[in-house]
């Protein structure tokens, strides 16, 4: 009795524990079958709640949010820009990712997701009005011409301490169909932000960096390095790269090109600095006195064609160099006194011609020069010997004269022997008999002239009352005393 009551009792226990078992499995399996079509208890899709919820449900929420939609547009200053999605109509275009979520999700590990919630993030594609969002893009800020800051390029300007590149300034003009791309890619992406980058603006053609500006400013900088030292003794004269500076002419198109005009405008201050052709200098005679004696043709005289050009090699071959102008004529000796202490000095108004050499007195002798009374007065200023001659024929108009010796200084005026003179010479002579022009000295004195002097003397002629010479000779010597003969007449007039 006992037996069969504990039999029974076992048949119970077995048969509730059978019962619970199935029932478990039945829920259980219940449950793995319902999650094959919704998503676990406590799933969450971009923060939304989707547990329990089949696809369909769980992707009605998912685009719960279109309509609080915003895109933020950054611009490459980082500055925000907004798209709103109801201003362009969006609606959310499921792209299969909820549904991939949902066919991953294994239905018999549904009890695990009980104490393991799953969170996930899909894109919340979307479609929109062409219409609109581009309505949208051009309504943005940005894109308000009061906004929009154009491009400039790079430049190369000249400031106080040289030339300098002023940077590109990028502006802030972008390019709408671009920015329009952007943007309907990232709203078609469900993406929250887009960033636009250099692409997506009208960008400056020429930077700091740019060929074209490294390539003018190395140029620039070869010429700047071009200093010339000129070699002129008793002065220091240096074309500097502030100066070189202002010969620098920079193009539009970063061409980098001298400026002829600004070097031969530097090359005519050479030449009216160190030109001493012709000037009016002040020399103390023989007899110690001090006179002021300009005109004739001797002297330093810039080549100021020739000077320009070799300017404009120096600067080309950009690198310092020291060395001469380049002239056109050399005096005797070089220095503030050009004249030195080799020379000729003829006093007219005296007569009388003086040697030196190095300061040293080696002959002196009276002389017969121009006569005055029939407008054949000798030129006077500083000159130089020409040449020298000997044997010499002379001619003129109405006379042919053989000399032993000739030495020409002022056109074809010179000093020579004088033979018909029979040693007769000095004193008022010249007045009423003397020569075409030439100076006649006495043949001894002028062998000894022929033997010493060397071509390139000076020769200072002068004299010592006021005096008009109109000679051919005078005009085209260039002789302080020389008067125009016509424009005289003319002012007289």
């Amino acid at each position: 009795m006992w037996e069969r009551e504990r039999k029974r009792k076992q048949r119970i226990i077995i048969g509730s524990v059978t019962g619970i078992v199935v029932l478990l499995a039945a829920i259980y399996f219940g449950m793995a079958f319902y999650f094959n079509s919704h998503f676990f208890f406590r799933t969450k899709i971009n923060g939304w709640k989707v547990g329990g919820r089949n696809l369909e449900k769980a992707e009605e929420k998912v685009g719960d949010g279109v309509e609080d939609y915003l895109l933020t547009v950054f611009d490459r200053d980082g500055e925000k820009h907004h798209i709103y999605g109801h201003d362009i109509a969006c609606k959310y275009v499921p792209d299969g990712s909820v549904e991939k979520l949902l066919k991953e999700q294994s239905g018999f590990r549904w009890i695990l997701a009980v104490f393991r919630p799953g969170e996930h993030e899909v894109p919340v594609t979307m479609e929109y009005e062409e219409g609109l969002i581009s309505e949208a893009v051009k309504g943005m800020d940005c894109f308000q011409k009061e906004n929009i800051a154009e491009p400039e390029n790079a430049k190369i300007e000249l400031g106080d301490d040289g030339y300098y590149v002023e940077p590109e300034k990028m502006g802030s003009h972008m390019i709408f169909e671009k920015v329009l791309e952007k943007v309907k890619q990232a709203v078609s992406a469900g993406d929250v932000e887009v960033t636009l980058s250099e692409e997506d603006y009208v960008n400056p053609e020429v930077t700091q960096k740019s060929s074209l500006v490294t390539d003018a400013m190395e140029r620039i900088e070869k010429y700047e390095k071009a200093e010339i030292t000129y070699e002129i003794k008793d002065y220091e004269e240096k074309l500097e790269k502030e100066k070189i500076r202002s010969f620098i002419q920079v193009g539009e198109d970063y061409s980098v090109a001298l400026k002829e005009e600004e070097i031969e405008k530097y090359v005519q201050t050479l030449a009216s600095t160190y030109n001493t052709y012709a000037d009016v200098r002040s020399f103390q005679t023989s007899s110690g006195d001090t006179i002021e004696i300009g005109g004739g043709d001797y002297g330093w005289i810039v080549n100021k064609p020739g000077e320009a050009e070799q300017i404009k090699a120096d600067l080309e071959a950009g690198k310092p160099v020291s060395r001469e102008p380049v002239y056109a004529q050399r005096p005797f000796v070089e220095g503030k006194d050009d004249i030195g202490k080799t020379y000729i000095e003829i006093d007219y108004t005296k007569q009388h011609l003086w040697y030196y050499e190095e300061g040293a007195l080696v002959i002196e002798t009276d002389v017969v020069t121009g006569n005055i009374s029939r407008n054949n007065g000798s030129p006077d200023g500083v000159f130089k010997i020409v040449y020298k001659d000997s044997p010499a024929v002379l001619k003129g108009e109405d006379y042919e004269s053989n000399v032993e010796y000739f030495m020409p200084f002022a056109y074809n005026v010179g000093i020579h022997d004088a033979s018909w003179r029979n040693g007769k010479f000095g004193g008022d002579i010249y007045k009423s008999s003397g020569s075409h022009g030439c100076i006649n000295a006495p043949l001894e004195v002028a062998t000894v002239l022929y033997e010493k002097v060397k071509v390139g003397t000076p020769v200072i002629a002068y004299y010592r009352e006021p005096v008009e010479l109109s000679a051919e000779n005078a005009k085209i010597s260039n002789a302080f005393s020389y008067v125009d003969p016509e424009k005289e007449k003319k002012e007289q007039e």
